[in-house]
């Protein structure tokens, strides 16, 4: 069957003004039963996963990738359990975020409004398909999705299931659409679709970013991409930097957030990494290390090589951990804006002068000091849940909840008011 999408985008944009007429109570009542329809379908939807799977085995697509495939009865219990969640979560539309009254009289008010319709493209994870859903429908945005061709056959059945349950709850089905057809040309022309989609929000890799930033036609959230750095400065306390860095880098290595470089102040680098090797040892780091940290690395036989200006600049989603030896504060704040992605940076330290320096000098959606990179994520951040993670500065940085699948309108009120 033949993909209209001109046909999709006039639906989701008439659906999009119906779900901005709804109240919280009724957009909730959805999720819920969004909710229990993921349980009660639980066979039919891990039937066709099944089918994702083998195929996935049969092209030889990596165990990681595999793993973000696989839904099984807990998975998909959580992600049940994840739209339940969305419904305890406070809905921004329509809170009035400042006002008040003119001299001239004018009373104006800021008014949070949903953006209307929004396109996610992603990869691998079928969860996506329900959590980008849910929290759409929950700021009164009807979505396009468009997942990958791994995930076909369980995206089909996920967005039967999200259609009938929204049709049992009185609510249009094109209020989440979704484009099964893999051709690839579907995606450029979705990009297009400006008369129809507000927001585009990829989540993969960096050539699905790429592709998005230029070939739309509408406004690209940018994110995703996490080239995270930690630098332990000298005071650092060593001992608490261990576990710190161990959890950074090896609790999720596939994760966004996980550590990609490790900055090391010269002055503490040849005591601090036999220790880290140590440290490590059972959790089958690879080590890439520029020439001064090569030797020290090879000395404490670790599993290393000569780290590469490639391995700098992209992200290993593995248990591969870069290793640079820099002078001092300055020279780690250079380094993360030479090959950082605006992700997440920190900074382990004792000193307060150094820690200022560092949260006002590295320009990153997310600086820590003293905490892991890990926590850069929706829920870790109070806000419930995320939709993505932008690494850009308009309209929404960090951690994406539910305000920033929101914008404003100005609503003004006067008594038959003219301007002067």
């Amino acid at each position: 069957m033949t993909t209209d999408l001109v046909e999709m985008g006039k639906q989701a944009k008439q659906a999009a003004f119906e779900l901005a007429q709804l109240s919280g109570a009724e957009k909730n009542q959805a999720l819920q039963v969004i909710a229990d329809q993921l349980e009660v379908r639980v066979a039919e939807i891990l039937a066709a996963n099944a089918l994702d799977i083998a195929a996935a085995e049969a092209q030889g697509i990596s165990a990681a990738i595999i793993d973000r495939l696989l839904l099984t009865p807990e998975r998909l219990k959580g992600i049940a359990d994840d739209v339940r969640h969305v419904i305890s979560l406070a809905d921004p539309v329509g809170k009035v975020i400042d006002g008040g009254t003119l001299d001239s009289g004018l009373s104006i008010q800021r008014l949070r409004v949903p953006l209307g319709v929004v396109a996610t493209i992603y990869e691998a994870r079928p969860n996506v398909t329900i959590d980008v859903a849910s929290l759409c429908l929950k700021t009164g945005n009807a979505v396009i999705l468009r997942g990958g061709k791994e995930t076909r056959n369980t995206n089909e059945v996920l967005l039967q299931v999200v259609q009938a349950a929204l049709q049992q709850a009185g609510l249009p089905a094109s209020a989440v659409q979704a484009i099964i057809d893999p051709d690839r040309t579907l995606v450029m022309q979705l990009l297009k679709l400006d008369r129809y989609v507000d927001m585009v929000i990829p989540r993969g890799g960096a050539g699905l970013h790429q592709l998005c930033k230029e070939n739309s036609t509408i406004p690209v959230i940018v994110g995703g991409i996490g080239i995270c750095h930690l630098f332990v400065e000298q005071s650092a306390d060593r001992t608490r930097a261990l576990a710190l860095i161990d959890n950074a880098k090896t609790q999720r290595p596939s994760a966004c957030n996980s550590l990609e470089t490790l900055l090391l102040q010269r002055s503490i680098a040849a005591e601090f990494i036999p220790h880290l090797v140590q440290y490590l040892a059972s959790k089958n780091v690879n080590y890439f290390a520029d020439q001064q940290a090569l030797p020290i690395l090879q000395k404490c036989g670790a599993n290393v090589s000569a780290v590469s200006d490639d391995s700098l600049r992209n992200e290993a989603l593995c248990n591969n951990m870069n290793v640079v030896i820099i002078e001092d504060i300055n020279q780690a704040i250079a380094h993360i804006q030479e090959y950082g992605s605006h992700h997440s940076d920190g900074i382990l330290t004792e000193s307060q002068a150094l820690a200022h320096q560092f949260v006002k000098q590295v320009d990153s959606a997310t600086v820590y000091v003293n905490a892991s990179t890990r926590f850069t994520d929706g829920a870790q951040f109070g806000l419930g849940a995320e939709v993505a993670v932008s690494t850009q500065k308009l309209h929404a940085r960090g951690p994406m909840g539910l305000e920033a699948l929101t914008t404003y309108k100005w609503v003004c009120y006067g008594d038959y008011l003219s301007r002067s």
